[in-house]
């Protein structure tokens, strides 16, 4: 188990919480509620939570380098300005259909290329989402097809190891992965999520090289070693609908973790009122800086 207590940090009743990153250049958390269309920047130093409408579904926020942030939203890739409020979308990545597809989670890599992923908006007979990497000059590239529900994007400590979940098939594969072009290969499994546990939604790595990854109707967030495929540790939260983690802090000894109340019945919101809540706790290691979109 954790070795602090877990805090509620913001009641926020997000709908789908999610994409919990750390800009370590601000010192701030940004979050996102996907289907509330919204952007957070949260202040630890001063506890306001501010929040950007976007306007439409949005699958994830990262830091870009040169200032503001970079999005995933319903139709594609987006630049933003939390200054100004202004959206500026990229080109319509190829293959994109968002009448029948749109953006779901993603992370910049270790070099900053920013990957994402998408899923259907109906389910049907075959999966339809594919994962994409935004390269810092702007081009688009589709990295593989037939992802059901595409979710959390981390790479190992080395930078040789890309894994990736994709919540349906209820595990963690990995692929070989090339820091100086981007390219991957090798698809295979190293963690499988065993019954009971929820199905895996956002993942982020620690400084151990260990993976954390936020369980889907598990309550939880799991830590696990992705060479043996090993469970190390567990955090038990209020709520069943865990969505996504990220280490923050001046330290980056706080995980940070979203959660969602969409889709719960009455009965099951009025057993875990904090649904929707952003949470913490300090589990006796640290993370490791979020890298920034370089474009």
């Amino acid at each position: 188990m954790a070795t602090g207590d877990l805090e509620l940090v913001l009641d926020a009743r997000a709908l789908i919480g999610e994409g919990a990153i750390w800009n370590t250049a601000l010192q701030r958390l940004h979050w996102i509620d996907i289907h509330g269309q919204c952007v957070f920047t949260y202040d630890p130093a001063t506890g306001a939570n501010r929040a950007y409408d976007v306007g439409q579904m949005i699958g994830t926020v990262v830091p870009r380098a040169r200032g503001g942030l970079m999005l995933t939203l319903h139709e594609g890739f987006a630049g933003f300005d939390p200054d100004t409020g202004r959206v500026t979308l990229l080109p319509r990545p190829p293959e994109h259909d968002p009448a029948v597809v749109r953006f779901n989670d993603g992370k910049c890599d270790p070099s900053g290329r920013f990957w994402a992923g998408t899923m259907a908006l109906a389910k049907g007979p075959k999966p339809l989402g594919k994962v994409y990497r935004l390269d810092a000059d702007g081009s688009i590239h589709v990295m593989f097809r037939e992802a059901g529900t595409s979710n959390g994007i981390a790479w190992s400590l080395d930078r040789r190891i890309l894994y990736y979940i994709d919540t349906p098939l209820v595990r963690v594969d990995a692929f070989d992965y090339d820091d100086a072009t981007g390219a991957i290969a090798g698809r295979r499994t190293v963690i499988t999520i065993p019954p009971g546990m929820g199905r895996p939604d956002g993942s982020t790595m620690d400084a151990e090289g260990m993976l954390w990854v936020a369980m889907w109707d598990g309550g939880r967030v799991t830590r696990w070693n992705p060479r043996t495929g090993a469970l190390l540790q567990t955090v038990r939260l209020p709520v069943t609908r865990v969505t996504s983690c990220a280490f923050g802090g001046p330290d980056l000894d706080t995980l940070y973790i979203t959660s969602a109340r969409n889709g719960l019945t009455e009965k099951q919101l009025a057993a875990q009122p904090l649904a929707g809540g952003l949470f913490k706790i300090r589990p006796g290691v640290c993370g490791v800086p979020a890298p920034a979109y370089q474009g």
